[in-house]
């Protein structure tokens, strides 16, 4: 059975306060800003070479996927959340490399954080004694991901697809073979968030039988030749993909990543040359901005 992770919306207004006139001009903001806002949108920041993914729900809910390698997703925080808002329900670290954990130093120290979502994997670097550190001052619940785990918020489905098994307190060779895989579902859409996962985590997903076409997906590492196979595009047969990516030495996206994108029909967006992409679900459809 499916472990269920709770999520709770936050509320703008949390007691009494002498301020009204203030409080209603927030509460009045806040009214107007949901009357127009989408049913769900997720950003893909442009944090240069590394991933950060921000999803918001109508209902309140938001959730960062990975923080980039540096303090740029604080601006890009800023420009996707309200004004007058300070929190974020949940935090997931799809794996601790540098290029996704270091942004999220700053933000668990600039925001209060409700959860921290990881797979658990031992991986010692300056970056994560310091992440571990702030999540353990601001009294954030860390919460190890158990397989298979679901999320759910605002009508919101994250289906968590990797890894099958416990990486809680072991040490792995490649740190990318442990990426959180995640499907989200949300009024009959579908995107699938990779992570830096490889090939190799590619075919066991196949193998166990849990992949299906989706509409969305987010490119394993940056574009790397060493994800996003034949094989699993085939699958998965994505009608468009997000490759976040910065300048780098490591050639991504790759031309081989690339043709196999090509050649399943995947419309390719990419922040080093779209900036941050926004995708807003309204009404099952999909609007990208």
């Amino acid at each position: 059975m499916s472990k269920i992770i709770d999520i709770h919306g936050k509320k703008i207004v949390a007691g009494i306060t002498v301020f009204l006139f203030g409080m209603n001009f927030i509460i009045w903001s806040w009214v107007f800003a949901s009357s127009l806002a989408p049913d769900l949108a997720v950003y893909f920041f442009n944090v240069g070479q590394g991933d950060s993914i921000f999803i918001a729900s109508k209902d309140g809910t938001q959730i960062l996927i990975d923080g980039g390698p540096n303090s740029r997703v604080l601006g890009e925080l800023a420009k996707a959340m309200p004004y007058y808002d300070d929190s974020i329900d949940l935090v997931v670290l799809s794996h601790p490399h540098a290029d996704h954990l270091s942004g999220l130093i700053d933000v668990l120290k600039r925001y209060k954080v409700g959860k921290v979502v990881e797979s658990g994997v031992i991986y010692r670097t300056p970056e994560r004694d310091a992440f571990e550190e702030i999540a353990s001052q601001k009294n954030i619940q860390r919460i190890d991901i158990e397989h298979p785990s679901i999320i759910t918020f605002g009508g919101v489905t994250l289906k968590i697809l990797y890894p099958n098994v416990s990486f809680e307190n072991k040490t792995v060779k490649n740190v990318n073979e442990t990426s959180l895989v995640i499907l989200l579902e949300f009024e009959g859409k579908k995107i699938l968030f990779t992570g830096d996962a490889g090939k190799a985590t590619e075919d066991k997903l196949l193998a166990e039988g849990v992949l299906e076409d989706v509409d969305v997906l987010k490119v394993g590492h940056q574009g790397s030749k060493f994800s996003s196979s034949a094989n699993f595009l085939n699958k998965i047969l994505p009608e468009y993909a997000v490759i976040e990516v910065g300048k780098n030495s490591y050639g991504h996206p790759t031309e081989e990543a690339l043709s196999r994108l090509a050649t399943v029909g995947a419309k390719i967006f990419r922040t080093d040359r779209d900036g941050t992409v926004t995708l807003e679900i309204r009404n099952g459809e999909l609007i990208w901005k």
